[in-house]
């Protein structure tokens, strides 16, 4: 973070006090000392507000406020306003208004409503952001930025078009290039002229359906995905950098959405221009603990396993499911720590306090409509806030460390999706949590990783469903074998290259040397269908029969070895899972989607061959994970159960940093508890 840490995790939220009166404020104060806030988030949504025509802006409202909050101890993270244009703006200059994969303009109204490529959005939204980092670059309450909101949406519009021709001058430099790429004598597509070139909507290249998924030209539609991805990243740019022409040693970020899994936007380019990553996460009651555990170790390998902020939770009810049941008693402060153990540097909710009109009005809040600290959520948020103050400065900037890689990476995420694969069924987010499930059920601590991650410290790397292979990837893979490291892929691997073309030559394309195998078929299986896996022998606790589904591909050896066959249909006989052992190391593959039975017991044994070992031998249900600076090591160990959990620390004496109790041996957790220990 530009040489500069928080003090402590950080804990607040958003904050709007435009919307109430301003007697409301100071009763505001009195609550956060109370729940030990010391974070707000400002200004997010206010540019209508600070800007009410072209020449005028208005800031007196967000003095009083930022002079406030400082009077009372509290820190700012500013938004820059800009994540709604103002209604002026659009009725002005319409070029503002998106326009949908339909073909249709946007009237004003909603949020995040802006394109991309509108000179008159990326001309006011620079100026916004300048105008405010030259009012506040002194302020005391400053912290760090917040650029926009939750940024992201497609735009068809005339001037993402013509955006879009000069992005691919810069990509390709040539006509003949492009072509090439795009496999354009396909169905008479070639181009000679770059005005010829039209976005991939539903009224060009979209198929049936009205999903940009289905599309007839894979390759123009994962390029105009990559362009959209770069156009906000621009804009992105533009405000972050108008604000560090002022303060060069600013701390700038903007939120991440879709729980940190947001298809449009590919998070691991973007993490190179934030200072820090920011999280929204908004799970609800049925949520998998491993789903949200995922998402944080995301955020964290967006940055090679820097902390990251949670910037938005909700601290109780949310507000846009058919059903919005309350969050149970136990389960934000359980959550905020599961955030915290892997590795989240503040605790922040949306919102702080609960508006009284229009669509967030129901969307749960520290402070209530009630307005006093008299609720259970309030208690709660309260007692979340005393305990992170009494840990102090002991957690901001340590590290959760892994010998384990899971790749994941936007485009091939993009292109296994884009339509003509097996199934419509397969789906990328999907795979990678189910591999990401076998490990966090045998509590072993993984790293996110992208292609161009260097490999030396993983003793396993896993990449699920690697369909696209990037220039270079495959020889980085078999240098990572041959030295010692174990590699696992699965069926729909190494088919294709980054412009979507398949590789020929027979699957796995780029990789077949490495995999010991050639897939000459590639089966796909309806929901409701299953084949078998059957072991040859005893692979560690594998033995016997286990189902598979989804996917099954007729699999021939050429030099892997057999180590699973399929138990069903004409290719009964035939590998299902193999292993290839290259150099000093091993290449697996997975030719069908296994059981999460067979997953577990099969991950566990790969990780016992490595010497991989989970933090603690905790019982199922209790998660345990590590954050380690300056050789102090802290051990978070949460029971997300409803009942109390018996777990065995070992005989070293380790202290519970949230009570200052001195353990060892056997301890016990009650429900939704916690435990915080320090060797």
């Amino acid at each position: 973070m530009n040489g500069r840490k928080f003090p402590k995790i950080m804990y607040g939220g958003d904050y709007n006090p435009e919307q109430f009166p301003r007697e409301i404020w100071d009763e505001d104060m009195r609550l956060f000392r109370l729940a030990g806030i010391d974070i707000a988030t400002l200004n997010v949504f206010s540019w209508a507000l600070n800007q009410p025509d072209e020449e005028t802006y208005r800031f007196d409202w967000l003095d009083e406020i930022m002079n406030k909050l400082h009077e009372n101890g509290i820190r700012v993270c500013l938004g820059t306003s800009t994540a709604a244009h103002p209604a002026w703006m659009a009725h002005k200059y319409p070029d503002v208004l998106t326009v949908g994969y339909d073909g249709r303009q946007r009237k004003f109204g909603r949020r995040h409503n802006s394109c991309p490529n509108s000179p008159t959005f990326r001309r006011y939204a620079g100026l916004m952001a300048r105008k405010l980092a030259e009012r506040y670059k002194d302020h005391p309450a400053l912290l760090l930025w917040h650029v926009n909101n939750e940024i992201g949406i497609r735009c068809y519009c005339g001037n993402c078009e013509k955006a879009f021709r000069e992005w691919l001058k810069k990509r390709y430099g040539a006509l003949e290039e492009l072509n090439r790429a795009w496999y354009t004598r396909f169905w008479g597509h070639t181009f000679y002229d770059w005005e010829e070139i039209v976005l991939p909507s539903g009224l060009s290249e979209g198929l049936s359906g009205g999903n940009s998924d289905q599309t007839a030209f894979q390759g123009i539609t994962l390029d105009y995905y990559r362009f959209n991805s770069d156009s906000w990243l621009e804009c992105y740019l533009i405000e972050s950098s108008a604000i560090k022409e002022i303060i060069p040693d600013a701390v700038v970020t903007t939120n991440f959405q879709g729980n940190g899994t947001y298809k449009p936007l590919d998070y691991f380019k973007w993490a190179a221009h934030l200072d820090i990553v920011a999280l929204d996460i908004y799970p609800e009651n049925h949520t998998p603990e491993s789903y949200m555990a995922m998402r944080y170790d995301l955020m964290r390998g967006l940055k090679d396993g820097a902390p990251f902020m949670l910037m938005e939770q909700s601290p109780g009810v949310i507000n846009w499911k058919p059903v919005n049941p309350l969050k149970r008693p136990g389960v934000m402060r359980l959550r905020s720590y599961q955030a915290v153990a892997r590795g989240a540097e503040s605790v922040m909710f949306f919102q702080l306090r609960r508006s009284l009109g229009a669509y967030e009005k129901f969307h749960g809040a520290v402070i209530d409509h009630a307005g006093h600290e008299h609720t259970r959520v309030f208690r709660e948020c309260a007692e979340l806030g005393g305990e992170l103050r009494h840990l102090g400065d002991l957690l901001p900037d340590s590290r959760v460390t892994s010998k384990v890689g899971i790749l994941f990476d936007w485009d091939n995420w993009w292109a296994v999706e884009l339509g003509g694969g097996p199934s419509a069924h397969l789906k990328y987010l999907d795979q990678v949590q189910k591999y990401y499930d076998a490990f966090y059920e045998n509590g072993i601590q993984v790293d996110f990783i992208h292609v161009g991650t260097d490999l030396a410290s993983y003793d396993l790397v896993v990449a699920p469903v690697l369909y696209m292979v990037k220039p270079g990837f495959a020889g980085k893979l078999e240098r990572f074998v041959r030295g010692g490291g174990t590699f696992v892929t699965t069926f729909y691997s190494g088919i294709a290259n980054e412009s979507d073309l398949v590789t020929p030559g027979g699957y796995p394309g780029e990789l077949r040397r490495l995999l010991g195998i050639w897939v000459e078929e590639i089966d796909a299986l309806f929901p409701e269908q299953k084949n078998a896996i059957v072991m040859k022998g005893k692979l560690g606790q594998l033995q016997g029969s286990y189902d598979c589904g989804l996917i099954c591909e007729v699999v021939h050896l050429e030099g892997a070895e057999a180590l699973a066959e399929f138990g069903k249909e004409f290719y009964r006989g035939r590998p299902a899972l193999t292993r290839h052992r290259f150099g000093k190391g091993q290449a697996w593959y997975a030719a069908t989607d296994p059981s999460r039975d067979f997953m577990r017991q099969w991950i566990k044994g790969l990780c016992e061959d490595k010497g991989i070992s989970p933090t603690l031998a905790a019982p199922p249900g209790v998660e345990a994970v590590c954050r380690e600076k300056d050789g102090i090591r802290c051990q978070f160990i949460l029971n997300h159960t409803d009942h109390p959990q018996k777990i065995d620390i070992g005989e070293r004496e380790q202290r519970d940093l949230l009570t200052g109790a001195l353990l060892s041996g056997e301890a016990e957790l009650p429900p939704k508890g916690i435990l915080i220990l320090q060797a």
